[in-house]
């Protein structure tokens, strides 16, 4: 194993440049920019992404282009003079090629230097820092609900196929996969976060105001306080998936050989079960973990950090693709990615020690 573990590792590296230079040569031919923005800005025509553009001002837009400097070195540079777009093109470091700028911005993530954001003049070390910890109380919280929920209630829907039980909770199932995550949170809102009914929940952020003058035992309840909602929202939106392929790998094992030679032999039903039946199936279940959580840390907890004004990690991600905040971009994308080929990693660790018979190393 701890030769596939070091192959594993090795290839992490080649996996992760190639994502990067991907997406690098992406955002290359992507119009818009952290130069257009000030440019736009110089002009007073920028607009915010949530905003709409009136035809005056797609018009101006239309006639800067056409009036683009040859001379730059940046595509997304459009309009007024071209020595203060190399001004602005130097500032943000775009008077350098591609390849230049690219090969410095690979040997300083090797030592998890982001650099500055362009517009929030910070460290992207640091916002990262800033929001990671709502990103991960949300992720780990709602992963561990979720598989707590879904593999018992899996189980259950498997031992009991067909039975009343199975489609009552089937119904219950199909709600949950039908329904996004972000309209149960509305929902919560309006019944218990002040929206029309109850006030019992708070609307904003993840601990309060005073959280940092409270005693300890009150730091955790006021922790718990505002992550209720937030919690319940994503776990009812995610348990199906899970829930659904869990029976289905239950069944599968149900009806294999080994388990019909182990009734004959007289064997209980819970010892075939949870010492037969639970190692084999559990395997896709555990399988799955990896992507399970990345998603919900990184992804899937966007509309809900914002609709619960949670500014975690997968919201500054996405602000800073909206307004070109390049290196908060590529900071966030490299901290995904490796976290990712990380959790992969890890996965088929996990399956090692439920079926110590799968053997990476070998195959």
């Amino acid at each position: 194993m701890a030769t596939y573990l070091i192959k594993r590792l090795i290839l992490l590296v080649p996996t992760l440049f190639g994502i990067i230079l991907l997406n690098f040569i992406i955002v290359q031919f992507a119009p818009g920019g952290p130069v257009e923005n000030t440019i736009a800005k110089l002009q007073g025509i920028a607009v915010q992404s949530t905003e709409r553009v009136s035809g005056s001002n797609i018009d101006s837009m239309q006639n800067q282009i056409q009036n683009l400097s040859s001379e730059t070195l940046y595509v997304g540079a459009h309009g007024l003079d071209p020595e203060i777009i190399k001004e602005i093109e130097k500032m943000y470091g775009f008077d350098k090629p591609p390849h230049v700028r690219f090969i410095g911005m690979v040997k300083n993530y090797l030592f998890f230097d982001f650099g500055n954001s362009f517009f929030q003049d910070k460290k992207v070390i640091d916002l990262i820092k800033d929001k990671l910890p709502v990103s991960i109380s949300l992720g780990l919280w709602t992963t561990l609900l979720v598989y707590l929920i879904s593999i018992p209630l899996g189980i259950s829907k498997a031992v009991r196929d067909g039975e009343k039980f199975d489609v009552w909770s089937s119904a219950l199932v199909i709600a949950g996969n039908a329904i996004p995550s972000f309209l149960f949170a509305i929902l919560l809102i309006i019944i218990f976060a002040g929206g029309r009914y109850l006030d019992l929940f708070p609307l904003r952020g993840i601990v309060s105001d005073d959280w940092s003058e409270l005693s300890n035992l009150k730091k955790i309840g006021d922790y718990l306080w505002h992550i209720t909602l937030p919690i319940i929202s994503l776990v009812i939106g995610g348990f199906a998936g899970l829930t659904m392929l869990t029976k289905n790998s239950f069944l599968d094992q149900i009806n294999q050989h080994y388990v019909i030679t182990a009734r004959a032999k007289g064997l209980k039903e819970k010892k075939i079960l949870y010492g037969h039946i639970f190692r084999n199936a559990m395997l896709i279940v555990i399988a799955g973990f990896p992507n399970a959580f990345i998603g919900i840390l990184f992804t899937g907890a966007l509309l809900t950090e914002v609709i619960f004004s949670l500014d975690g990690l997968g919201l500054l991600g996405f602000e800073s693709a909206i307004n070109r905040d390049y290196p908060v971009m590529f900071a966030t994308l490299y901290i995904f990615t490796l976290f990712g080929l990380l959790m992969n990693i890890l996965g088929d660790l996990i399956i090692t020690l439920i079926d110590p018979r799968i053997d990476f190393e070998t195959r």
